[in-house]
């Protein structure tokens, strides 16, 4: 079963912060790893995206769609619901608004909040634990996999 998920909820459930340049798209990777690893596809709504920066990108299975300013990643994800019309009971809507939620049964898509999705990330890393806000993901001070790859990728254009 395929997954619509609020980004904006997500992040900061899964460790990351609403405050980073880069939160969407550490999501993204975290969404594709999971993704990869359960085939099942998934599109991501991020909500603020500005002017130049909307549309939709596809990241292998995930498809992280960046709603404008004029607009919700909520709106957009109620319109893609009526959009699958009896199709959307085939899909599992991850959010934390309530008003998604409500928008998703009325449509007979599964639901999941993001806290309920965040622990099911978790558990299919492999054990791993979400990072919190604040720590930056660090345990006894190293760096995460996602600043590693940060930092090797900003080497090697040197």
């Amino acid at each position: 079963m395929p997954f619509l998920i609020d980004g904006h909820n997500l992040i900061p459930k899964v460790g990351l912060r609403l405050d980073s340049i880069d939160d969407e798209l550490e999501l993204v990777e975290i969404l594709q790893e999971y993704s990869r690893k359960s085939r099942k596809s998934i599109e991501v709504y991020f909500d603020g995206a500005l002017a130049g920066g909307t549309g939709s990108r596809r990241f292998g299975s995930v498809t992280a769609h960046f709603v404008s300013e004029r607009s919700t990643a909520d709106a957009a994800i109620e319109q893609q619901l009526k959009a699958l019309k009896g199709d959307a009971r085939n899909w599992t809507v991850v959010s934390s608004d309530h008003r998604v939620l409500s928008a998703a049964r009325s449509a007979r898509a599964a639901t999941e909040t993001s806290e309920e999705f965040a622990r099911r990330l978790s558990g299919e890393s492999g054990g791993r634990q979400p990072r919190r806000a604040g720590d930056g993901g660090r345990s006894g001070g190293g760096l995460t996999e996602v600043e590693l790859n940060h930092w090797l990728d900003i080497f090697k254009k040197r």
